[in-house]
């Protein structure tokens, strides 16, 4: 806006200088004209101007960043709802989920990167802010007052500023076809040890017991296996003490974790070592497979399938508590080098309106849930099944996000060995407690 109106005054300067000289030259109009028409030219000119400003001034284009690939058409409907309430525009401008953390950091690193970006939680998010890439939100207004201690906690850095705007958790649980289920005379397990009984029944009937597969790593640690690690280690207080080192990473605890985990691999589809995240989506869309072990961002897949499904939490062992992997997922933050600081700010304390969170909730997947501490309603009747998992839960991040994100490479590669039969669970456990110990 300052810009703006210096621009304006120039302008308006030049064309006084201009229309003073050419009124000097006409001997034929008398002084009183002269000024007359002077005034109505300038008035004109300025008027003029001044309509051109807001068009000027609207004419900021901000880019956004983010690994989710999957949500153009929300997204970009979610930011021209903002666009026609602010006149400026925001282009979403994602990578696939697993080349988003290398891809922005180059994009940093050489000074391209967005304006706006999803920010990762807790270490992977700290790391960029210490670097000075993301800016500091700590006083973006309705931050503090809008959200809980809990739900600011994932961007949070040591000294208590913020590095990012929550935006949306997701949950972990156990897709089931529950016309599959009925025909089999199948119930909904209670515990693990029902579960494998489960599989046991339906690949026994000839129906693959599971649709998930290895190709893509990443899901079946972060779905799979980090969404029934909770139901061994504990929860977060259990958590911490393994990342003090109180509590040692191959335990009886986890090696009962990497035992229970490695029965699963009868019951994986054939071939699942090169079965892909789209295909085990697939493979349960259609279904030929039972169950799928999944996050919660992807029920709205299914909702066109020609069956009925609902979910169920990981269950625990026999004697254990369920629990549920509720994982703050994603947040929004500014580039710390922008060139449109004021804009940025201005789209980050909109999204912690109550105004901004019920708009985003309209338009986003089914399965991504406010953070916001507002009331806002889940119409998508999955979506509230699977939160509604949480009822009389404890509930954690994935484990290693908060502070061991360190293991979650080498933790992949265990988890895949132990399901190929390359390693036994105690040689998985202490493999992945071999990385702390370096």
């Amino acid at each position: 806006m300052v810009l703006t109106f210096f621009f304006v005054c120039t302008i308006v300067n030049m064309l006084y200088s201009l229309s003073r000289n050419f009124f000097r030259k006409q001997d034929h109009i008398k002084k009183m004209e002269e000024i007359a028409m002077l005034k109505k030219f300038l008035a004109c000119a300025m008027a003029l101007l001044l309509m051109a400003v807001p068009a000027l001034a609207s004419a900021v284009t901000l880019t956004m960043g983010s690994w989710r690939a999957d949500d153009v058409a929300q997204m970009n409907a979610l930011l021209a709802i903002y666009q026609e309430k602010t006149g400026v525009e925001i282009q979403f401008q994602p990578t696939t989920p697993a080349d988003y953390n290398a891809t922005l950091r180059l994009q940093l690193d050489t000074g391209t990167g967005p304006d706006l970006m999803y920010a990762r939680s807790y270490e992977t998010g700290r790391e960029l802010y210490a670097a000075g890439y993301f800016a500091d939100c700590t006083n973006i207004p309705g931050l503090k007052e809008n959200f809980t201690v809990s739900s600011l906690e994932p961007w949070q850095n040591a000294d208590g500023s913020m590095f990012a705007v929550p935006f949306a958790a997701v949950s972990h649980a156990v897709y089931y076809n529950k016309d599959i289920f009925e025909a089999q005379g199948i119930a909904v397990p209670e515990t693990w040890e029902d579960f494998i009984a489960v599989c046991e029944s339906l690949k026994a009937a000839g129906i693959t017991p599971l649709a998930n597969g290895v190709a893509e790593e990443w899901d079946i640690l972060e779905c799979f296996f980090l969404g029934m690690l909770p139901n061994y280690v504990g929860g977060a207080a259990e958590r911490a003490k393994y990342e003090s080192g109180e509590k040692a990473l191959n335990d009886e605890a986890f090696v009962a974790a990497y035992t229970d985990f490695a029965s699963i691999a009868p019951y994986l589809p054939d071939g699942f070592t090169a079965t892909t995240y789209n295909d085990s989506q697939i493979l349960f869309a259609t279904g030929r497979a039972a169950m799928f072990v999944d996050g919660s961002w992807t029920c709205g897949t299914y909702a066109d399938v020609d069956f009925d499904w609902s979910v169920f939490a990981v269950p625990a062992p026999a004697g254990s508590d369920t629990r549920v992997t509720f994982h703050p997922d994603m947040a929004i933050t500014a580039n710390a080098s922008t060139a449109y600081p004021d804009e940025t700010e201005a789209f980050l304390t909109w999204l912690c309106s109550v105004e901004g969170a019920t708009e985003a909730s309209k338009v986003l997947p089914a399965g991504f849930f406010p953070m916001i501490n507002a009331p806002i309603e889940i119409e998508e009747p999955h979506a509230n099944a699977i939160l509604a998992l949480n009822a009389g839960k404890e509930t954690d991040a994935r484990f290693v996000w908060p502070a061991l994100m360190s293991l979650y490479t080498p933790m992949n590669q265990a988890i895949i060995q132990l399901l190929t039969g390359k390693l036994t669970p105690q040689q998985a456990a202490d493999q992945v407690a071999a990385v702390v110990a370096e």
